[in-house]
């Protein structure tokens, strides 16, 4: 999600029937709790997934997953919401999955995972556009598919940075895990769960009883934060929740 001039805009996949290929669709709202579908805002002849929307610099960007590219790929609104543009391929990683970059002052940072859900890695830069380079103790997560694939953007709160990861054991969508970042520079990375447990997980029941597996947080006052979520029937049909 992403709010703009009094809007909410959420950008989300969409799973064409004809092929099965996904394309990236929108919905608005006023208020973050009703909402109105718009339309396809992004297609292309590859699968896209995980549509991750940010301002910067007085511009909207998109990086929406393109893991059958072997590629992270970077567009930018022509015209927000509705009209979208390459601009360039900012890594070539193979099986790429689910790009979540953030901006901490000075650096951007990215992390990355595969589609195997085990492996989670880092790289840096100190512009959106590049060059982008691996963190010297990436990947910084092997062999754990409880916290390796990121799971929605990396928020702030009370001073400190924290990450959402999907716990994909013992199947994909399980869970959501949160994990607070406690040091990060250009030469270490250290983080530990905030919890000890799942922050979502499923319910047993209804449009989430299968799992939980992603989250987008805002905080919209000193006192209030909106959030879209979604869960999972044991048939992996997707909804969303605010």
């Amino acid at each position: 999600m992403t709010q703009h001039n009094g809007k909410w805009h959420m950008f989300f996949e969409v799973i064409r029937q004809d092929n099965g290929r996904g394309e990236i669709g929108l919905a608005t709202s006023g208020d973050a709790l009703t909402w109105q579908y718009q339309q396809i805002v992004l297609s292309e002849r590859f699968h896209l997934s995980y549509p991750f929307v940010f301002e910067w610099n007085g511009n909207f960007y998109m990086i929406p997953e393109t893991s059958w590219t072997n590629s992270v790929r970077l567009y930018k609104a022509d015209r927000f919401p509705n009209e979208w543009t390459f601009q360039q391929t900012l890594l070539e990683v193979a099986d790429v999955a689910d790009a979540t970059p953030f901006y901490d002052g000075d650096t951007w940072w990215l992390f990355t995972s595969v589609a195997s859900h085990n492996v989670l890695r880092l790289f840096s830069s100190k512009d959106l556009t590049g060059p982008w380079r691996e963190h010297p103790r990436s990947p910084i997560i092997q062999g754990n598919r409880r916290s390796a694939r990121p799971g929605g953007r990396v928020f702030a709160y009370d001073g400190r940075l924290f990450r959402l990861a999907q716990d994909t054991f013992p199947s994909y969508g399980t869970a959501l895990r949160v994990f607070e970042i406690v040091d990060l520079s250009s030469t270490t990375y250290r983080e530990r769960e905030a919890l000890g447990r799942p922050l979502l997980h499923g319910t047993g029941k209804g449009w989430n009883r299968g799992g939980m597996h992603h989250a987008d947080l805002h905080r919209v006052s000193d006192t209030q934060w909106v959030a879209a979520v979604d869960g999972f029937t044991r048939q992996l049909t997707f909804g969303v929740r605010f």
